[in-house]
């Protein structure tokens, strides 16, 4: 397990699939940011495998270029732009190609693209992929096509997405779409809506068919998959309107894991991301309850001071955060925990960032996302707040919460070392061709020596013997 010092999005990564025969056209898609957009390119692709698209890896021979955006910092939206105008020249060259903006990107500069930069021919927000066919016929005869409105009901749970690449054994399924939460710094209730939650009978058929097709394991998916709550109405916030009938049958998050973990008991699962507010007990005694729910939580916390935690306006304290983990442990004690963190939020002061490298070692989290804050656009904190603390300021204290974090992560490896772990191999080590890696219950990479008769895919129980900051060491136990 690599250790996470992120101060910008992940870069762009391109799948391809494999080909229908009669289809003609080629599309090539390329996802940046977060799990969530890895998943909508899966749909993406799914909806143009209809309309007569195959994918590419290779830009130069596509019909359609698509780029599957983030905007949750600045970084993300430079590297994109830098992207776009690679094209200009292919786009120039054959002025065929359509090029198109997807996302959370999309649905925040809407028009800039189509009429200010020129660079794209259609622009579609994260709830409009079904439009995609419409708005590519729109460019037949050279109009600009966008459609970026939100909405209240779509999750595409009917859509049977297409697998992009991976490794035939682990898969996204979106279980909520949207947030409703406001952290002043964070533009995603701007660009992905309002919660809403999928059809739990859905979600289900979606697991069961990805266990037939050979996948071991599966992460539930959402920006706050907490807040689940399928009443069989609209968006979260209108579950006060339900009737009482909806009420009494509604699903939350909890009860749907345990749904999830007796359909496919084989199947490994994992769910990403949870939002300590919306944290409740019930899914960690659901977690103890089923062997199959990995012994692992991503639980950004942000911040280690109430004061900081307040500007926010997250709705959990330091205190909470902490009373929460600790009862977690209680109910599953080899549970592992893993950060978000922004250091140099507006106002931050020294003794707001001691806080939070407190809060670090007390919680001695698994490893992290960290960040230096950046404005966004449109973002509460962009509005009302003044971005003021010094970029050398900033620099210096992300890494210090980057070294701790280093010396946190080396401790809990070595916790695991000396102990025999359910490894579900997952492919080749990168570094070394004639080892496996995988990850344990605790979402630790793990890599060890290949031997005959095993295969990506399996489960096989390791001996870790030694770790690394970020990786697992071990050997096959035979049997």
């Amino acid at each position: 397990m690599e250790q996470k010092y992120i101060d910008e999005t992940k870069q762009g990564e391109a799948f391809a699939i494999a080909e229908r025969p009669e289809n003609t056209k080629k599309l090539f898609l390329e996802s940046y940011g977060c799990q969530m957009n890895f998943s909508d390119s899966e749909i993406v692709a799914s909806i143009l495998n209809e309309q007569g698209y195959n994918t590419t890896l290779v830009p130069e021979e596509a019909d359609l270029i698509l780029l599957n955006t983030c905007s949750i910092r600045e970084k993300a939206e430079q590297t994109v732009r830098k992207r776009l105008s690679q094209f200009k020249n292919q786009k120039q060259q054959n002025p065929r190609l359509k090029v198109g903006v997807l996302g959370c990107m999309a649905e925040r500069l809407k028009t800039k693209f189509l009429e200010e930069e020129q660079l794209v021919d259609i622009v579609v927000g994260p709830d409009a992929y079904r439009d995609l066919p419409n708005l590519l016929k729109e460019t037949e005869d050279g109009r600009d096509a966008i459609n970026v409105i939100l909405s209240k009901e779509e999750t595409y749970a009917d859509i049977n997405p297409v697998r992009l690449g991976g490794n035939g054994v682990t898969a996204f399924v979106t279980i909520t779409r949207g947030c409703d939460n406001m952290c002043t710094f964070c533009v995603v209730p701007f660009t992905r809506g309002r919660e809403r939650s999928r059809d739990p009978h859905s979600i289900i058929k979606e697991c069961r068919e990805l266990w037939e097709n050979g996948y071991k394991e599966v992460t539930l998916l959402g920006q706050n998959v907490d807040s689940y709550l399928w009443y069989g109405g609209g968006p979260k916030k209108d579950f006060a309107k339900a009737s009482e009938m909806q009420k009494a049958t509604a699903v939350d998050f909890a009860q749907l894991l345990d749904m999830v973990a007796v359909a496919v008991p084989e199947m490994r699962i994992r769910f990403s991301t949870s939002n300590p507010q919306d944290m409740c007990l019930s899914v960690f005694r659901t977690m103890a309850k089923h062997k199959n729910i990995c012994r692992y939580v991503h639980l950004p916390v942000q911040s280690g001071s109430d004061r900081i935690l307040q500007l926010m306006n997250r709705q959990h304290t330091r205190q909470e955060y902490i009373d929460l983990i600790k009862a977690a442990r209680e109910i599953v004690p080899d549970v592992a925990f893993s950060q978000d963190m922004i250091v140099g939020f507006c106002t931050e002061t020294e003794a707001d960032h001691q806080d939070t490298l407190s809060l670090m070692r007390e919680v001695e989290y698994d490893y992290g996302y960290m960040f230096a804050y950046s404005e966004r656009p449109g973002t509460p904190a962009h509005k009302k707040m003044a971005d003021d603390v010094p970029p050398e300021t900033k620099k210096r204290r992300l890494q210090e919460v980057i070294d701790l974090q280093g010396e946190l992560s080396r401790k809990r490896m070595q916790s695991y070392v000396g102990r025999v772990h359910e490894i579900l191999i997952e492919g080749t080590s990168k570094r070394d061709e004639n080892q496996w890696k995988g990850r344990n219950s605790q979402n630790a990479v793990c890599v060890f020596d290949k031997l005959p008769g095993q295969n990506i895919g399996d489960m096989v129980r390791v001996f870790v013997y030694d770790n690394t900051q970020g990786t697992l060491k071990g050997r096959t136990v035979e049997e």
